[in-house]
């Protein structure tokens, strides 16, 4: 029997046979070997409907990408890593082909992994460096817009954001910043909003302090607007990582189930996105976590190689009429 644990790059193996012979066992797929081949699946199956939406709009750039969203990760191969004390074999992502398509669910999926991997990494070296701040999570709306108006409703709340974070009374020495767009209930419009992890004095919490209700109005006042727009601000406990809100911060841009509900919803909402920035960093978060801003991101984590690899290696292959990743 298999015990299995798994993270973004490798799938973890207590075995009671020999490693030399794990190879041979009799896996026929990634889903028997790890829970991880099950979300390798899904959103691969996802990334075919996705395909298809670009094929069936038969615009110029859609069909390119039509293309390379299909051709995405079809084949995967896991590199062998032995851990021979604890009797642990480790298969390790170490080569696939991605398509790099913005809103490819394999790749927003793997993109959000690298960035969640990079500022785990880097967080600890702040908090260092800060001992005493503390970190505020803010998430900062704007009512429902049309689908065609994102980008115009995206552009304003960037230069709203930009405003807030020049008057005085900003608390935040640090920040990441994050847009997430969600579907409305109507299914047609779009929910933009912002979502900030800052990094605040720890004077803030004496003197300076923002209610609920200053921080609505200076959010009113920077987005110029004549009504009091929803917003929600926690902080974290003192004795709290500030990692806890990582995956919040650094989650998909848009959900997986809104970029294949609807056709014609998600070729706007790419339209609308094309170019966007979905990740900012402010502030002297920035020497610490500017590469996270970047729009070329490595999909596989390469940082941390092992010193012994066994250079053998399971390969697995998509199959769409199985939708699963078989072992070849």
């Amino acid at each position: 029997m298999l015990n299995q644990a798994s993270d973004s790059n490798f799938i973890a193996l207590n075995v009671s046979s020999e490693v030399k012979f794990l190879p041979t066992l009799n896996i026929l797929s990634l889903s028997e070997v790890s829970p991880v081949g099950e979300i390798w699946d899904k959103h691969r199956a996802n990334a075919d409907k996705v395909s298809e939406y670009y094929a069936q709009a038969g615009e110029g750039i859609f069909n390119r990408y039509a293309w390379r969203v299909k051709m995405c990760s079809e084949w995967l191969e896991f590199q062998l890593c032995t851990e021979e004390t604890e009797g642990i074999v480790q298969f390790k992502l170490s080569d696939a082909k991605f398509c790099r398509v913005r809103h490819c669910p394999v790749c927003q999926w793997r993109r959000s992994l690298m960035w969640k991997a990079k500022a785990y990494k880097i967080l600890p070296q702040v908090v260092i460096d800060y001992p005493k701040y503390r970190w505020l999570f803010v998430t900062l709306t704007v009512k429902n817009c049309q689908i065609e108006e994102l980008r115009e409703t995206l552009d304003w709340m960037n230069k709203g954001f930009k405003r807030l974070t020049e008057l005085k009374v900003w608390p935040a020495k640090g920040w990441v910043k994050s847009i997430e767009v969600t579907k409305g209930r109507d299914g047609a419009s779009a929910h933009p909003h912002l979502h900030i992890l800052a990094m605040v004095q720890p004077s803030y919490f004496s003197h300076g302090y923002l209610s609920h209700a200053k921080w609505v109005a200076l959010w009113q006042k920077s987005l110029r607007i004549d009504y009091q727009p929803i917003t929600h601000i926690s902080a974290i406990a003192k004795h709290h990582d500030p990692k806890i809100l990582i995956p919040e911060i650094l989650k998909y841009q848009v959900k997986e189930s809104d970029l294949i509900g609807d056709r014609e919803w998600f070729l706007e909402l790419n339209r609308q996105l094309h170019k966007t920035r979905a990740i900012a960093v402010g502030g002297i978060l920035r020497q610490y976590m500017q590469e996270l801003e970047e729009n070329y991101q490595n999909l596989i984590d390469k940082s941390e190689e092992k010193d012994e690899v066994d250079r053998r290696t399971l390969s697995f292959r998509w199959e769409r009429k199985s939708k699963k990743f078989n072992k070849e």
